[in-house]
């Protein structure tokens, strides 16, 4: 790969999990005043913030960082292509940003629920800024599959079934889009 659309790529792709994460604690109504939180809102203010005079949200969706996203996303992969040399067609960058964009949504929520089992496991400080933040991340996943699959003996096994079921998702808009192109 080209080393300058490596740097674009990860460069893009850094901001856009910053957008993302930014949306999906907005819509899980995460603590604003953790630390982490604070840091997000910073970072993408600067660009969220105008847009947000212009695009009002919808459905309790923040939909000009949704846009952001999705803007960011097209960019990048736009730039990418050029610079690796690849035909860029419409059809092509749309169907790309919408899958990298539903891929990104579907990473956050698998890696808050992998990291946040991992960390299970040494018990950790319940009131760390971060801990905090994985519990919202991952609940709106996890609170269905808890409902599916009670604790066995004092073991929660529902984040393993997340994970299968993130991945099944994931892999069947892959198979779909794959079809398609």
């Amino acid at each position: 790969m080209n080393p300058f659309a490596f740097l674009i790529d990860i460069l893009f792709q850094l901001y856009t999990t910053a957008l993302m994460l930014r949306l999906i604690l907005q819509w899980v109504r995460a603590d604003f005043y953790n630390p982490v939180s604070q840091f997000i809102v910073k970072i993408t203010n600067p660009v969220v913030m105008p847009l947000r005079k212009i695009i009002p949200g919808l459905w309790g969706i923040d939909m000009a960082t949704l846009l952001l996203v999705i803007v960011f996303t097209a960019a990048k992969l736009s730039l990418v292509y050029t610079l690796t040399g690849y035909a860029i067609t419409p059809l092509l960058v749309t169907v790309s940003t919408l899958l990298e964009t539903v891929d990104l949504l579907l990473n956050v929520f698998l890696y808050a629920i992998i990291i946040q089992a991992i960390l299970s496991w040494v018990n950790p400080d319940p009131y760390n800024p971060i801990v905090g933040l994985l519990n919202s991340l991952s609940w709106p996943v996890l609170k269905h599959f808890r409902k599916l699959v009670p604790p066995i003996s004092g073991f929660d096994i529902s984040p393993i079934f997340a994970i299968i079921a993130i991945m099944f998702v994931k892999q069947s808009i892959h198979y779909i889009i794959k079809m398609f192109l």
